[in-house]
């Protein structure tokens, strides 16, 4: 009992809206730490470049629209309905949600050091990825500024 109001004391809370800033915050810096890992690549394996760019922004748009939109939408309804009005700064992703987003980092950085793809696919996979997560950061930046109108159609 005392434990848990110890830790209830010391807990890092925050307003839900700045739990948005957060979410848009980490996906911009993720997205932004791929696309940049992929230009990397890129320039490493420049053959045939814009064919690369073509394949990687294509797919990058079809990746958000098929599975990162739903994604950053659920993200973004859950942090609105959270039941604490200042809800701990690292709710801004469910454990499930960190789970699969250490998986992914782990899966990446794997695949980087082993070498096992070349350069020139590890930019398109890279770029690929980049872009559905710098697209998702830009929702979370909406819903932040425009927190108390998302809110109010969310419930």
């Amino acid at each position: 009992m005392r434990r848990a109001k110890f830790f209830r004391k010391i807990k890092p809370g925050v307003p839900k809206r700045y739990l948005m800033f957060m979410a848009a915050f980490v996906w911009t810096f993720a997205g932004s730490m791929l696309l940049y890992k992929g230009a990397v690549f890129l320039r490493q394996s420049p053959a045939h470049i814009w064919v690369k760019i073509g394949i990687c922004t294509i797919s990058g748009v079809l990746f958000y629209w098929a599975i990162f939109s739903k994604i950053s939408l659920k993200h973004s309804r859950r942090i609105i309905k959270l039941e604490k009005e200042k809800p701990c700064i690292l709710s801004f992703f469910s454990l499930k949600s960190y789970i699969i987003m250490s998986g992914m980092i782990l899966m990446g950085i794997t695949l980087r050091k082993s070498g096992i793809l070349p350069v020139s696919y590890m930019a398109i996979i890279y770029i690929t990825m980049g872009i559905p997560l710098s697209i998702s950061a830009f929702r979370f930046y909406y819903f932040a500024f425009n927190f108390e109108k998302m809110s109010k159609r969310f419930y």
